[in-house]
């Protein structure tokens, strides 16, 4: 992408000065100019006469252009005292963010960092060709989130199959229901699967009714005073149901994977 001004000026030197200002250039700055006219002066100080005229332009990269841009979005949202750090490494960048006021850019569960995420990366990929992913995080944030979210999967999901009653989650982007659909796969004799629409869109786990039950109580004789039967609960891995199959609600590409027109 190329970043250009045009601007004119009594001569060349003052039109190049004029261009360098608008785009924000200082004396390190790496650019390119081209003089587009030269000045002329008035004959006889009366008649004709032309101001100089300078075109300035800069090649900018995917990571610079959208370094400016996460850059000025913090800058807006007053947190100016944010650091970022930043990581490429093949067609995706990694932004990193640190400061004091680390919690404001997290946001409740996540959602301002995903927002960031989200347009930053509609910002890479605007009107190029090829796809580059986008990663914004705080630390090791997204680290710690995906895995509480693997235990609180499994941990509900093993509650769908003592107690064959299911339980709806809160609503969550589809990278965090991914994660929590992948988590309760891994456990035989509990299913999940997705309700709601848009933003309400959540995640309900429950026992498998294509699996054994197991369920605590099971081997007991019906008759009042039966002996309990331990045969029938000598067996305490629920069978695999061959016909589940993984969800994949986020695509391959992680969270906020490409957005195609």
């Amino acid at each position: 992408m190329i970043r250009e001004a045009i601007c004119e000026g009594v001569d060349v030197e003052e039109a190049l000065e004029k261009a360098k200002a608008e785009l924000n250039l200082t004396e390190t700055d790496d650019y390119d100019f081209e003089v587009v006219q030269r000045e002329e002066k008035k004959k006889f100080g009366l008649f004709g006469g032309r101001p100089a005229k300078v075109r300035v332009f800069i090649k900018e990269t995917v990571e610079d252009k959208t370094e400016q841009f996460l850059r000025d979005v913090l800058d807006n949202m007053g947190l100016s005292g944010i650091a970022i750090e930043k990581k490429t490494e093949d067609d995706a960048i990694e932004f990193n963010l640190s400061g004091e006021e680390e919690g404001f850019v997290i946001g409740r569960r996540g959602e301002t960092l995903d927002a960031l995420q989200t347009l930053t990366g509609l910002v890479a990929n605007h009107d190029r060709e090829g796809y580059t992913k986008v990663t914004v995080n705080v630390g090791n944030y997204r680290d710690k989130r995906e895995k509480t979210l693997e235990i609180l999967g499994r941990k509900l999901a093993f509650k769908a199959v003592k107690t064959g009653r299911k339980t709806s989650l809160e609503p969550m982007n589809p990278y965090e229901r991914r994660i929590i659909h992948t988590a309760v796969q891994k456990v035989n004799g509990a299913i999940s699967w997705s309700e709601g629409e848009n933003t309400a869109r959540h995640v309900v786990i429950g026992p498998d009714p294509k699996a054994k039950n197991t369920r605590r109580g099971g081997g007991y004789n019906n008759r009042r005073g039966g002996r309990k039967n331990y045969n029938a609960n000598r067996n305490t891995n629920p069978a695999p149901n061959p016909d589940r199959v993984p969800l994949n609600e986020g695509g391959t590409t992680g969270l906020y994977g490409r957005i195609d027109k």
